[in-house]
């Protein structure tokens, strides 16, 4: 099996490195316009229904965006590890902790669909301050966290891909 992701990877790692990047520049820069663009720009609206209802509505497609390049991200890494022969070399530490790093950013994604589903149910129920609170951690701590470990499995990717 390992030999056969080996190949794999020899043949086609300009693919697989290339997804793998665009997964990260989706999913790290997508927050990263959130919360530095788009929530600010929100804060603008004076209804504060309405300003719920987009973030709502962002924050949705923001996350159905990056579902996919999660999958993206999560297959072409194992391939990656696998095929570059990293095990039993110095370099597999840095594998393991851009490998936990990505699982605590899946984690925190999860757990801020379900605060954003909740707040969708509040919200059409028509607890609007519930919702609001509901979301509220999300901007304020849940996406900026994200944006920080993703900004530090960047940095570990070059620095895998440079040995």
């Amino acid at each position: 099996m390992r030999e056969m992701i080996e190949r794999f990877f020899a043949d086609y790692a300009f693919f697989i490195l290339f997804f793998h990047v665009l997964g990260a520049i989706i999913w790290v820069g997508g927050m990263i316009a959130i919360r530095v663009a788009v929530h600010p720009g929100l804060q603008h609206i004076e209804d504060s229904k309405t300003r719920l209802a987009r973030t709502l509505e962002i924050t949705q497609r923001l996350f159905n965006l990056v579902l996919p390049f999660i999958v993206i991200l999560l297959l072409t890494g194992v391939v990656m590890a696998m095929g570059m022969g990293f095990k039993g070399t110095p370099m597999n530490g840095f594998v393991h902790i851009k490998e936990a790093v990505w699982t605590v950013m899946t984690i925190n994604y999860a757990w801020m669909v379900l605060k954003r589903n909740r707040a969708q149910r509040l919200f059409l129920s028509g607890d609007l301050a519930g919702a609001k609170e509901a979301l509220s951690p999300i901007p304020n701590v849940m996406l900026p966290i994200n944006v920080m470990l993703g900004i530090v499995a960047l940095a570990l990717g070059i620095a895998l891909r440079g040995f």
